[in-house]
Formats: structure tokens, sequence, C-alpha cells
């Protein structure tokens, strides 16, 4: 199976042209599936692109939300749309709400958004203000500790959302590719070349996902583990453990493009390009 895998496309700044162009250039690869790593588009306008690029690519699109998806809109109220939108469309997976997919024999797939859940670098300093706070229902009229105690209980929710079905893809495959939004590690938080410094680390990782892969790292030395992200703009690759690798995506508004090409198949996982 091919998968043609983006992330940060942001839809939401592009016309429609622009977005049938950007389709045209993931079908170039012949993929077998669309991987979208969050931020599709904002809450407004997410069903409507996800609609768009499942008619232009006439193949299944499988995604996870990233915090630009619910701008403009709450966490219960896009959440239940990514819900009855798949209810609908077979073609169209929320990988959050999706048990394990057997991509091959020997390599299943999981997906979890995952959240910037504030416990990585000094987040009781950072001056960084995030449009989340003001245009995420759930996140409004926050500050300070109050902030910081939402935003670890969202990455707390992610992890044990992600870990049960992680630990029974682990038992029946021997790779395992996982698709989240956030960096989970502060080593897979690119941006301009560069890891991301203390201000920003904490609002662009989720260490509560991080904990849960390398707990199931530990616990299947014999096991692999592929972690797509994006969040960051930033392209980079962490080897977190020896069998634990963190692939982050490159991503610029108004130009969203391919960020890798995989490969399941033949008993292993591979990157055909990016």
């Amino acid at each position: 199976m091919r998968l043609a895998w983006a992330t940060d496309v942001h839809l939401n700044f592009l016309s429609e042209s622009a977005v049938r162009a950007f389709c045209q250039r993931l079908t170039e690869h012949a993929p077998d599936v669309i991987l979208l790593s969050g931020d599709i588009a904002e809450a407004h306008s997410l069903e409507r692109w996800l609609r768009f690029v499942l008619d232009e690519v006439q193949r299944p699109v499988w995604f996870v939300l990233g915090n630009h998806d619910f701008y403009g809109g709450s966490l219960a109220q896009v959440r239940a749309l990514a819900t009855s939108l798949c209810a609908a469309e077979p073609r169209l997976r929320w990988l959050s709400a999706c048990a394990p997919i057997m991509l091959s024999p020997d390599v299943a797939l999981v997906g979890q958004d995952g959240w910037g859940d504030g416990l990585l670098g000094t987040p009781e300093r950072s001056p960084v203000l995030l449009n989340d706070w003001r245009l995420i229902e759930e996140l409004t009229g926050l500050y300070g500790a109050a902030l910081r105690t939402r935003l670890r209980a969202l990455g707390q929710q992610e992890a044990a959302a992600l870990q049960p079905r992680l630990e029974a893809a682990l038992l029946e495959h021997r790779t395992v590719l996982v698709v989240v939004h956030v960096p989970p590690f502060r080593d897979a938080c690119w941006h301009e070349g560069r890891i991301s410094d203390d201000d920003w680390l904490p609002w662009f990782t989720c260490h509560a996902v991080g904990e849960v892969l390398l707990a199931a790292a530990e616990r299947h030395r014999d096991r692999s583990l592929a972690v797509l992200c994006g969040h960051t703009h930033g392209s980079g690759v962490a080897h977190v453990r020896p069998n634990l690798i963190v692939h982050t995506g490159a991503a610029e508004y108004g130009h969203p493009q391919l960020a890798g090409l995989w490969l399941a198949g033949n008993g292993a996982l591979r990157l055909l390009s990016v």
C-alpha cells in the first residue's frame, strides 16, 4: 500500500483551483491512500475541504485533526463533525476514532490528534500567545495556571486514547505507523532547521503522547514504531530509540506539499520520497 502524506495544508487559505492543483500533485505519485496529519482547514470550512479533496483525489483520505481545525469552533463540535462525516463517507477516516488499520500483514496504522500540553520547556515563563487560546471555545478565557491545567488534561486525554490502540497494533504487527499532529518529543519539534526553544516547546509538543510511545517502544523492543507529525511547519527526523523514529513534515502557508510517500508491504514500512 502506498500512502501520500501531507501536513498542515491549511486549505482555507487557498482557492479551489489551488487546492485542485495540490490534489493533482498528490495523485501523481499513484498513492492508495492520502494521509493528512492535521491543520486541514478551520472549524467552519473543514467539512467543505475534506469533501473537496476526497472528490478530487478519488482515493480514501485518512486524517487526524490539528489545532487550526478547531479555530472558530469547539473541540466537541469539530469532533462530532469528524465522526458524522466519516460515518456518512466510508472513504474518510478520522484516525483518532479508528481501530488499528492493517496496511499489510506486518504493518499497521494508528492515529491520534495530540495536543500541545505545556509540559516541556518553560511554560510558566513563555511569552508565546497562541490563537488557540482565543479561537477555540474550550480554551477561551483561561490564563496562567488554569490554561496550563486545561492543556495538560487535553494531552493526557489524547495519550489515554492512543495507548490501548497502539498496544493492540504492536501485539499483532511488527511495524506500526503512528500519525499525530503535534510532535511528541522535543527532538521532533523542528522549526526552520532547529529544535524549538523553551518558550515554544510547551505549546508545540505533546509530552503525554511521547510517554506512551516511549513505553510502547520499551515493552516491544522487537517491534518498530514510525511516527508522522506536523504542527511546527519545520521538517526533520528524530531517532528517539533504536525502534522509534519520528518524521516531522514541512509546511508553508499557501503552498501545501507532499511531506512523504510511504510504502507498506513485504513485511516493512519504507519512505520512498520526500
